[in-house]
């Protein structure tokens, strides 16, 4: 791929204050595109979106809950105002709520669904209604949803979470069908992170050691390791760099489905 492969994109990331959303965000940035962050997280968002126009990259932050209707219009037409244009979405906004399912709650359920399930939907609603040619922005473009290897595999303690991302998967395959079938332009793609050592993901090992599955952080990570031909964790950047291929012209022929970065965990 070329240096600059998206020069002259606009891209809006959900999730971008931090984590896998905010490598994203940078890794779009280097790649040419102008980007806008989109988050519940103000200050983060904001300063994720600061750090980004330092290198003198078009960007901005627009409040985000994904799970309303409202404030996606709202976020869309900011980013098309803001970066003169919309053609990338990442949908990367979700939570995890560990527990084992003799113990799961249905308030935890419910939120990891709205939010995970929901949220990306709706992503994906706005985003095809903005960029299919009668749209705001009119162009086409390219959706990536970020699932999750627990989409493929059955890890305990995370039941609900990998029947969201699931959901992802599914709903990914079907908006590709739909936006082709209709002539809308925009090509839709799903990325499989494995464990990354983001606050999400080290909570995550810290819970498991909670719940009784493994017996501290290091064992807990162990296992994933084990678990994974390549022997080591993804890292961000990792998942940036396959949300910029799959948004460039050198996937052009790619739509409808699920590219794994998890170091062959989920095969």
């Amino acid at each position: 791929m070329s240096e600059k492969n998206l020069e002259g994109r606009k891209a809006l990331i959900t999730g971008g204050a931090r984590g896998i959303g905010a490598a994203i965000a940078h890794a779009l940035a280097r790649s040419g595109a102008a980007v806008m962050i989109g988050d519940i997280l103000d200050d983060a968002g904001k300063a994720s979106a600061a750090e980004i126009a330092k290198a003198g990259v078009k960007t901005g932050f627009v409040h985000l809950d994904v799970t309303d209707d409202a404030q996606w219009e709202k976020a869309v037409t900011a980013t098309v105002a803001t970066l003169g244009g919309y053609d990338i979405l990442i949908n990367n906004a979700g939570i995890e709520i560990t527990s084992l399912v003799s113990e799961i709650k249905a308030e935890d359920a419910r939120r990891m669904c709205d939010v995970n399930i929901v949220g990306t939907v709706l992503g994906m609603k706005h985003a095809f209604r903005a960029m299919r040619p009668d749209g705001l922005a009119g162009q086409g473009g390219a959706i990536v949803n970020i699932a999750s290897v627990a989409a493929t595999i059955a890890f305990p303690s995370i039941a609900v979470y990998s029947a969201t991302k699931s959901a992802v998967d599914r709903m990914t395959r079907v908006a590709a069908m739909e936006a082709g079938k209709l002539g809308f332009g925009v090509r839709v793609n799903c990325i499989y992170p494995g464990l990354i050592p983001t606050d999400m993901g080290l909570q995550l090992a810290n819970d498991i050691v909670k719940v009784g599955l493994a017996p501290d952080v290091n064992a807990a990570v162990g296992s994933v390791v084990e678990q994974t031909p390549l022997g080591r964790l993804a890292e961000v950047g990792d998942i940036g760099a396959a949300a910029v291929f799959l948004c460039s012209n050198d996937a052009r022929s790619i739509t409808g489905i699920g590219l794994p970065v998890d170091g062959g965990m989920g095969m």
